[in-house]
């Protein structure tokens, strides 16, 4: 058997990087890194989130923003200046780990005009080069990328073998998801492996089947004939996402609280005034099941479509 170059070493460690990407900031990019990344590795997965976001909104999520796990992003702009691998912090859930994000990003930015001026846009790989040596230690990774700041983007794009994008079904989500459609076809030079895994509505109503439709029609419009799109859509719950925020907890850890809480009588009769969990963290779990269920089946389906392809198929994957 021959030996892999070093290019398809990457690539292999690379395979099951998910960047979940949309220039439009609301439309569900962080929940899903979270919820799908904490189910996982509930189900027993090892998973690995990577955080590009400044504003660090995992760390609200996951519930570590201010320990020792918060780092503020000091560590990934460390790897990518020094180009060393990653180090994440570890089991924020069992079988989870993360790469922070957070305020010291603000410096990635500037580093990476000044590479892309003397490198050209090969610059952007050097994401993947820092997290390579350790993906292969995870069965799936995400990288939740920010909003509004394409440099960020465009580094996981590079990085990542497939793309996951939610979108609203408002004009910003589908322009948003439009932008990153023409970025993603450029990412594709230096990123030639690059495939759309799926796109996934969010935040939107279970019954709005005329709103569905219009928003898949954009979303075919945008990337080119009939693209992925996952059935499965996030609906809109704000106290579901109140809750999570305020106890950093996933939609199936509220589940699992609401569940447990005494009913709402024996709370007043008992005089218990603590804020309780919204009973719609059920059915939000329940889509981020389902979303998960067909991510990964997409995932399956994937690679062995490509190794169906032969040793050839590599090459020509995306």
């Amino acid at each position: 058997m021959a030996e892999r170059s070093e290019d398809q070493e990457r690539d292999f460690a690379l395979e099951r990087v998910i960047a979940i990407v949309n220039d439009k900031g609301g439309v569900g990019k962080t929940s899903i890194a979270a919820n799908l990344a904490g189910q996982f590795a509930g189900a027993g997965y090892r998973c690995l989130l990577i955080d590009l976001n400044r504003q660090a909104n995992l760390a609200d999520d996951l519930g570590y923003r201010g320990t020792d796990a918060d780092d503020q992003g000091a560590g990934l702009l460390g790897s990518v200046l020094a180009g060393t691998p990653l180090v994440p912090a570890p089991d924020v859930r069992p079988k989870l780990d993360v790469v922070c994000g957070g305020a010291r990003l603000e410096d990635l930015t500037p580093i990476m005009v000044s590479r892309l001026q003397n490198r050209g846009r090969r610059a952007f790989r050097v994401l993947g080069d820092v997290l390579a040596p350790i993906a292969t230690d995870y069965e799936v990774v995400f990288i939740d990328c920010p909003p509004e700041s394409t440099i960020l983007s465009d580094l996981a794009l590079a990085a990542a073998r497939w793309v996951l994008m939610p979108t609203k079904s408002d004009v910003g989500g589908l322009v948003g998801m439009s932008l990153v459609a023409e970025r993603f076809t450029l990412a594709q030079e230096i990123n030639p492996g690059l495939g759309l895994l799926g796109v996934v509505l969010f935040g939107t109503g279970t019954r709005s089947r005329a709103i569905h439709g219009e928003a898949r029609a954009a979303i075919d419009r945008a990337f080119g004939g009939h693209s992925p799109r996952f059935e499965t859509t996030i609906r809109h719950a704000e106290r579901t996402a109140q809750d999570a925020r305020r106890l950093g907890k996933l939609a199936h850890e509220l589940e699992i609280e609401a569940a447990a809480q005494p009913a709402w009588w024996e709370a007043l009769r008992s005089g218990v005034r603590a804020p309780r969990v919204s009973a719609t963290a059920a059915s939000v779990a329940g889509d981020y099941r389902a979303l998960g269920v067909e991510v990964l089946t997409a995932l399956q389906a994937a690679e062995e479509a490509e190794r169906a392809e032969g040793p050839d198929g590599a090459a020509a994957r995306g």
